[in-house]
């Protein structure tokens, strides 16, 4: 018996830049495409990125998010609200259950990225908004040049961090809230010149455009910058039910055409090993796109 015809050709989880970049790409190579949105992707809380290549004066998530949806809808990407409750593979198609009906499609792009394990901190999103706690050194550290950065880690990667921001400014603190033990860099920290705190931080105070942290002994320090160095979880358990090959942070191994180890799984963006950036998502995306109209392309005998 032959299978039942899917509802799409492929199913995009996730709508952030990975997966509005390749609904773009595969609607371009004109292929049914449904994006399911389970809202607020890590690119929104990006206050004004000036990372983002052909943006000089910076543009905000919020932005970049809708041009690349406006151009996937232009050219027939259908963007839906609701999360992906489960994920199974029937035959040679996919069966996904989103918002309480099922969704069948040839093939899926999983683009559905990490989890910043923010600091417990009152009104931390608030302070992320506003461009006082920051997650990425490599899209922003230009911006904390010459400038007082307090780096807040709980291991090593603390360590990485402050020594990354090291680049931009000599006034880089680093506040350790981790076990003593889970901290095995001192040296390096003493050799760069950064400062090390051992505390865990009790509030945080946002007067004008400083941070202030209550550390330690009562007393505040001020701050311009706080970065969190606290890592990310990866949204992948609907590949993990799949039995999907994962790496060692929790992340999902691909091949350089962004295959998973499921046939027809394919994944870009954050929840693969790799750089947490908009412009590697995008490339990422693009590569998956084009191998995934090209593996359909194969199937249905329309290859040379």
């Amino acid at each position: 018996m032959s299978e039942p015809e899917a509802d799409v050709d492929v199913l995009i989880i996730g709508a952030g830049p990975a997966g509005l970049t390749a609904a773009n790409y595969l609607a371009r190579f004109r292929r049914s495409v449904l994006v399911a949105d389970g809202g607020s992707p890590r690119a929104s809380w990006i206050p004004l990125s000036h990372n983002m290549p052909g943006f000089p004066a910076g543009i905000t998530g919020d932005a970049i998010l809708s041009r690349m949806r406006e151009q996937a809808e232009e050219y027939g990407a259908r963007v839906e609200a609701g999360w992906i409750d489960g994920l199974t593979r029937d035959g040679d198609r996919f069966n996904a259950s989103l918002a309480g009906r099922e969704v069948r499609a040839r093939a899926v792009l999983l683009a559905t990225g990490v989890v910043d394990h923010h600091p417990d901190l009152p009104g931390v999103e608030r302070a992320i908004e506003r461009s006082l706690v920051r997650i990425c050194p490599i899209c922003d550290g230009y911006e904390a040049t010459d400038k007082a950065v307090a780096v807040i880690g709980d291991s090593d990667m603390g360590v990485r961090e402050a020594a990354f921001i090291r680049t931009y400014s000599n006034r880089v603190t680093l506040i350790h809230i981790g076990p003593p033990g889970d901290l095995t860099e001192r040296e390096a920290l003493t050799r760069l010149g950064i400062e090390l705190v051992e505390t865990p931080i009790e509030t945080v105070r946002l007067e004008g455009d400083r941070v202030t942290a209550l550390c330690w002994n009562g007393q505040y320090q001020a701050f311009d910058l706080v970065y969190s160095a606290l890592g990310t979880s990866a949204n992948a358990e609907l590949a993990a039910a799949l039995d999907c090959r994962l790496a060692e942070d929790g992340r999902l191994e691909v091949d350089l055409h962004q295959k998973t180890s499921i046939p027809g799984l394919y994944a870009a963006g954050d929840v693969v090993r790799g750089l947490n950036q908009i412009a590697v998502a995008t490339a990422e995306a693009a590569v998956a796109a084009t191998a995934i109209h090209n593996s359909l392309r194969q199937a249905d005998g329309q290859t040379v």
